[in-house]
């Protein structure tokens, strides 16, 4: 058995790649010109290492920004005009539209900035610098430390690192664990509150195809929005929206090119990628593979079904729940897509043989046992523990939560906490109670009670019916008492009864809180009792296996990294700023199928269809294409593209992400990945892996001759270096450039169609078209 058993040990090891996979990485920008910057250059960029990145003078750092903390963004001229995804804008547009107003549904160019919308709240993060500060967070840590005491000691002093980084609250820090806590960086940024909204497609273009076309190529999607940062008069953040602020001068802005790819042109994608799991081992996977996706894609898909419905129903309902909605189904067609691609492209199986080879590795050297030899053992164990506990965890997040009356009474949890002290102070009670008045006018513009209840009764009920009965919040064993076990009665209930189901209710419970309304509340009670149970009853048997597996996954990584010594391996994305680069390519997904590396204008009038709300293409749309009225825009084959595939390694948070050549300018906006490669969050595939990116010059065509925003094309620099039929020459680039004037060190020269940039005589010569 024993001889079996390792035979099929090592035919799995043999399943592994035996060499790194070339464009994969979502690399740290500090380190570009050690790790990256020789391999950069056989693939095409031409600009040096310190005009990617560079701490003390302007680079193409300085040009990115994350947005709200969740997507990328772009400065794209000298006034803080700024491009991200449509999707990524989607929550502000909503929130400017009305029944009567509809820019959702209708598109919106602001004529100028006095039209450009305030959005409270919103909020753009500019990289100051990043720095190695492993020594200073793991100085005195050894192998005989504790894991409580270690973890204690390390959250100090990132704590610490961090709040001298701010300077008084001058910038926002915070410091990193990378490769398992191996390592820790720290992370400083200017942080800007005024982001107005500047403009958007129609939904009819920014989301075409819907849910149909996500995460699927060929694409046609013109997801994009624009937004402008203001600052004070002296440049500085402001923490919101101020009279007299001013638009906000970037030390770097993008140019957008307007010649188009071809395919293997170098391409680099700069964002805020949120999260991978490259490193997570076969016991996560099976265990994501088995309970968690499964489990989050039934839960989505029930309330989906729900909103959907209502929202058919309602227009007004639809534009309530429009931006709740499209959150929600990304992500549950990507768990779908996540698991059909790791049944299809056998991911457990290849972890198993790595770590099989791991085995091996360890157990060829008696040195190496003490620091890795009960790694894999360690975390296979505390897999078994969690799958215990694991679904509990999902449903606390995907069914309690995922119901708006118990995700909103959590956020009373400060209030409640308050009331309970009878030495709290007053001025607290009444600080917080302003925020949560705050809180209830955002979450009551776009509430419906109706709906709610009936995603609260489904959600519920399949909670009651799905988790073992020992690990249920003691509520359930009310709605069984009760209400004969039904759901939909305790929904009556609840709804009928709490002040939480209403706005006016919830004012008036505000203006006079006291701690019996609020404990005898049935929706707080609701998400008291799921709270109760699960900081109890769950979480403390599930924080034991998670320290084990903290200390597991640490020595693991660092197994795996002392082995194949020879390979660069970059750190799982974590939201700070990486960048990634690769080629325009297409792909072969299947059998006899292959997909060109962009799309044309004329797949929007194929996919055409009025009567279908994913496929409607605007009447002014469809007529100027159908003219193939394409302006400066076209290609140089005198059509239009719309978008384009590379392969850049990208994940979430790299929405919005600009999309740059090898010249440093602007060939696209990434926005989306593409179905066959949906494992690409645990496994990278060199061979499917695509990143989906919106064309500029579609970006630019839909400003200007869909939205009528020219003075927005002609405050961008436009540049076009090389031979391009298509595309008029653009004198706006350079006329904008001429007015920036000393402080910028440019000088500008326009001649036949191209756009040259010099830093001026005295100072290191810049590539063409480089904009400070």
């Amino acid at each position: 058995m024993l001889n079996k058993l390792w035979a099929k040990v090592l035919l799995l090891a043999l399943l592994l790649p035996a060499v790194a996979r070339a464009d994969e990485g979502m690399w740290l920008p500090l380190y570009v010109k050690r790790l990256n910057y020789a391999d950069m250059q056989k693939k095409g960029l031409k600009l040096t290492a310190e005009e990617i990145y560079d701490v003390n003078n302007a680079s193409l750092k300085d040009a990115i920004v994350q947005l709200g903390g969740f997507c990328t963004g772009e400065f794209v001229s000298s006034q803080g005009l700024l491009l991200t995804n449509h999707h990524c804008g989607y929550d502000a547009i909503q929130s400017h539209s009305t029944p009567e107003n509809n820019i959702l549904e209708k598109g919106f160019f602001a004529a100028n900035k006095s039209e450009e919308k305030t959005n409270p709240g919103l909020f753009v993060d500019i990289l100051v610098r990043m720095e190695d500060v492993t020594g200073k967070v793991l100085e005195g840590i050894t192998p005989q430390t504790s894991e409580v005491e270690r973890s204690i000691l390390i959250q100090q002093r990132q704590t610490e690192l961090a709040n001298a980084a701010k300077e008084n609250g001058q910038y926002v820090a915070y410091v990193r664990d990378f490769f398992a806590g191996n390592e820790y960086y720290m992370f400083v940024y200017q942080r800007f509150g005024d982001v107005r909204l500047v403009g958007a497609p129609p939904e009819a273009v920014g989301k075409f195809g819907g849910d149909t076309d996500n995460w699927m190529w060929p694409r046609h999607t013109g997801d994009f929005s624009m937004f402008r940062v203001y600052a004070d008069k002296n440049n500085k953040p402001t923490a919101g929206p101020q009279a007299d602020n001013v638009p906000y001068v970037p030390k770097k802005h993008l140019p957008v090119s307007l010649q188009g790819v071809n395919e293997g042109d170098f391409a680099m994608v700069f964002g805020f990628p949120g999260r991978t799991q490259r490193f997570l081992p076969a016991a996560g996977l099976q265990m994501t593979l088995d309970q968690t996706n499964p489990a989050r894609i039934k839960l989505r898909d029930t309330r989906l079904k729900i909103w959907k419905e209502d929202s058919d129903a309602n227009p007004v309902v639809r534009l309530q729940y429009a931006s709740k909605y499209a959150n929600i189904a990304n992500y549950w067609k990507y768990f779908i897509g996540q698991n059909e691609g790791m049944k299809r492209l056998k991911t457990v199986d290849q972890k198993k043989a790595e770590e099989a080879s791991l085995v091996q590795w360890i157990a060829a050297d008696a040195a190496r046992g003490p620091s890795y030899g009960a790694a894999l053992n360690d975390i296979n164990q505390a897999y078994q523990g969690l799958r215990a506990y694991n679904l509990s965890s999902v449903y606390v997040s995907e069914a309690a939560n995922g119901t708006e009356i118990v995700a909103f009474a959590g956020r009373l949890a400060p209030l409640y906490k308050l009331l309970q002290d009878p030495k709290a102070d007053k001025a607290a009670i009444q600080q917080t109670v302003a925020s949560l008045r705050g809180a209830a006018e955002e979450h009551f513009k776009d509430y419906n009670a109706p709906t709610d209840k009936k995603v609260f009764a489904a959600l519920l009920q399949l909670y009651a019916a799905d988790v073992p009965k020992d690990q249920q919040p003691d509520v359930f064993q009310t709605v069984s008492k009760q209400y004969g076990g039904s759901m939909a009665k305790y929904a009556d209930y609840v709804f009928a009864n709490s002040f939480l189901a209403s706005k006016a209710k919830t004012e008036a419970f505000l203006a006079a809180p006291t701690l019996a309304k609020l404990e005898n509340d049935p929706g707080f009670k609701t998400w008291n009792s799921v709270q109760r149970n699960y900081t109890q009853n769950i979480l403390p048997k599930m924080q034991g296996y998670q320290a084990t597996l903290a200390r597991a996954n640490r020595s693991y990584v660092a197994a795996l990294r002392a082995k194949n010594a020879d390979k660069v391996y970059s750190p799982d994305a974590n939201s700070t700023l990486r960048l990634s680069y690769g080629s325009v390519r297409d792909y072969s997904p299947r059998d006899a199928v292959d997909y060109k590396f962009y799309t044309t204008a004329q797949g929007i009038l194929d996919k055409e269809d009025n009567t279908n709300p994913e496929f409607v293409v605007p009447k002014k749309e469809s007529e100027l294409l159908q003219a193939k009225d394409y302006g400066r825009f076209a290609d140089k084959d005198g059509t239009l593209h719309v978008a384009f595939t590379t392969d850049n390694d990208i994940t979430g948070g790299n929405s919005g992400s600009p999309v740059i050549n090898g010249r440093g300018e602007l060939i696209g906006i990434a926005f989306d990945g593409n179905w066959e490669a949906m494992t690409g969050d645990l496994a990278y595939d060199k061979d499917l892996k695509r990143c989906i990116n919106v064309d500029i010059r579609y970006v630019l065509w839909c400003v200007e001759k869909l939205g009528g925003g020219k003075a927005l094309v002609d405050e961008m620099t436009l540049v076009n270096n090389g031979p391009n039929p298509g595309v008029a020459p653009s004198a706006s680039g350079a006329a904008l450039l001429n007015q920036l004037g000393d402080a910028d060190k440019l000088k500008v020269k326009a001649d036949e169609g191209k756009t040259k940039v010099k830093k001026k005589k005295g100072k290191e010569k810049e590539p063409a078209a480089a904009t400070m």
